[in-house]
């Protein structure tokens, strides 16, 4: 558990998000997937999925890994390997 714990610290993620319209995040590696009511990021610590409605990406600048989301901001929950794995994989459960 320290080492994991140390491993996170080690890496750098921040979570802004301003009156359920605007979400902004550092640390993003890539894009996974994203349209109107879910947006799925590969970050530094880990999946993110980003739940909403009538969401889109106003910015991506790779330089800085930063993205600025704006819409309807539902929920953010990272997913964990550890936890209990869904029956058809990573993306059945998104797309239900």
């Amino acid at each position: 558990m320290a080492d994991e714990r140390k491993n996170y610290e080690q890496r750098s993620q921040n979570l802004v998000l301003k009156d359920r319209r605007r979400l902004m995040i550092s640390g993003v590696r890539h894009v996974e997937s994203f349209n109107e009511e879910c947006i799925v990021l590969d970050t530094e610590l880990g999946i993110l999925v980003i739940r909403g409605i009538a969401m889109h990406i106003n910015k991506l600048n790779v330089e800085t890994s930063e993205i600025d989301v704006e819409g309807e901001i539902g929920s953010c929950e990272y997913l964990d390997n550890s936890g209990p794995q869904r029956k058809g994989g990573f993306f059945s459960g998104l797309f239900r």
